[in-house]
């Protein structure tokens, strides 16, 4: 598979990332370890070997997952975590009990000062079984916390070699260009799709002229874009979903209209519409790499194979023209 660099750091990762925060558990109706760890290793099988997680993720569950099955092929494998959200358990749980409790609640705060920085990276580093992180990210921008205060201490780490790359993530253009004239920004991951083109404004061009890899998360809205959210599905409790406006019936009644636009484009290469979204996603100007969950071997395959569909210029702007 053809890589694309991380910015303009050593790193190479690959135009299809996996996305964990599903297979974490909390917030998404619980997990299954084996099916977890089957996805993973299916996903690196096929090439899709940059893998995305984050601490907050199972509240650590999804980084020991990835650990399991990463055991022994880890050179073959580019790790991408994050910091700057912490949670502070009920007493009497423990964090694996809370990512298994599909109802349960965990307040996750913002924590972007040096010393939580610092701090967390050694847990990820170990919940992970890895000696240095691919690609180290904050997650969210902290209000409290100076943006100097939280990016000198993500420089830090990659000048110790703890983290080979650092990015950001959720972060505005100003708060952008705020840390990347402090020092490059290797990496920006932000939502992007379809639905959500708001990229394309101001911080995609941005992006480009400072080359700064675009790491587009939830590329298929959550599941809403594969066309398999019906009107008649139902989530398992504790999946954050239900709650989302974007999941209610009526919007998900237009979604599946507009889906019905692509469909020709569909059965014409004998894809589904999550292939056919993620391979325009991949090729859209300015984006390095779209990140996408799977839960199980099944859908990490579908997802691979998205990288060998081969969409013309124009049926791929028909793709983006239909939302």
């Amino acid at each position: 598979m053809h890589k694309r660099p991380l910015g303009k750091s050593s790193v190479q990762i690959s135009p299809l990332m996996l996305g964990t925060w599903a297979i974490g558990g909390a917030r998404w109706g619980g997990t299954n370890e084996a099916d977890a760890i089957a996805a993973i290793q299916m996903s690196i099988d096929q090439g899709i070997d940059t893998i995305d997680t984050a601490p907050v993720y199972g509240f650590g569950l999804s980084e020991e997952l990835i650990a399991k099955a990463i055991r022994g092929r880890r050179e073959k494998v580019i790790i991408a975590t994050k910091c700057g959200l912490l949670w502070a358990m009920p007493e009497g749980y423990n964090d694996h009990t809370a990512a298994l409790n599909p109802t349960m609640m965990v307040p996750v705060v913002n924590n972007c000062t040096k010393e939580s920085i610092v701090f967390e990276c050694e847990q990820s580093l170990k919940r992970l079984n890895i000696d240095v992180i691919d690609l180290y990210q904050i997650h969210w921008p902290d209000p409290a916390t100076p943006l100097e205060e939280s990016w000198s201490a993500m420089v830090k780490l990659k000048e110790q070699g703890k983290v080979r790359a650092i990015g950001v993530s959720n972060f505005n253009l100003e708060q952008l260009k705020t840390v990347h004239a402090l020092y490059p920004v290797d990496s920006l991951q932000s939502p992007f799709s379809l639905i959500h083109k708001e990229l394309q404004e101001e911080i995609l061009p941005f992006c480009q002229q400072q080359q700064i890899a675009v790491l587009a998360y939830s590329p298929l809205e959550r599941g809403l874009l594969t066309g398999k959210v019906s009107l008649e599905r139902q989530f398992k409790p504790g999946d954050h979903r239900q709650e989302k406006e974007e999941f209610s019936l009526e919007n998900r009644k237009k979604i599946l209209e507009k889906l019905q636009k692509i469909v020709p484009i569909a059965e014409k290469h004998h894809a589904t519409l999550a292939q056919v979204v993620l391979q325009c996603t991949l090729h859209r100007p300015g984006i390095t790499a779209a990140i996408v969950g799977a839960r199980n071997p099944s859908q990490a395959l579908e997802n691979a194979q998205a990288l060998l569909l081969e969409l013309s210029s124009q049926e791929k702007e028909l793709v983006f023209q239909a939302f």
